[in-house]
């Protein structure tokens, strides 16, 4: 077992087409969802997409308003675990308010997924900025 590098970290957290991303609602209780999202620098941005849902306005949201704890995670999994990993993005979390900064969100989403180029997200877009990265794969461990 190994933990992962920085710039490892980053690049299978790019190029990862689903996280799980996990906040914490009012009551203190974790609340894990699958989202799509785009690495940005030290930030990364999920937003609310036209998905069916049963409403716009979604837990998460409300969660980060209550407490702005999030992490991210990508990971493999395979039948032969030594090619098992994970990654895991915390920081703080935010509806983003700035204009200019939804753009960009929404551009690199788009440049990321197919789906958003064609019918571009309308609800709120969210953004996580990376305090901590951490990672994990299986390596094998040696026998003598």
């Amino acid at each position: 077992m190994s933990a992962l590098d920085a710039n490892t970290c980053r690049a299978r957290l790019d190029a990862a087409r689903v996280g799980r991303l996990a906040t914490v609602t009012a009551e203190g209780l974790p609340h894990v969802v699958p989202c799509c999202f785009a690495l940005v620098g030290d930030r990364l941005y999920s937003a609310v997409d036209g998905k069916p849902k049963s409403t716009m306005a979604l837990r998460r949201l409300d969660n980060i308003r209550a407490n702005p704890a999030a992490s991210l995670v990508v990971d493999h999994y395979a039948d032969d675990w030594e090619q098992l990993w994970w990654v895991r993005a915390d920081g703080g979390c935010s509806v983003v308010a700035a204009p200019g900064e939804r753009r960009s969100a929404l551009a690199a989403l788009a440049d990321k997924y197919r789906q958003y180029r064609l019918a571009p997200p309308l609800g709120s877009v969210l953004a996580i900025e990376i305090d901590r990265l951490r990672g994990w794969s299986f390596v094998p461990q040696e026998h003598g």
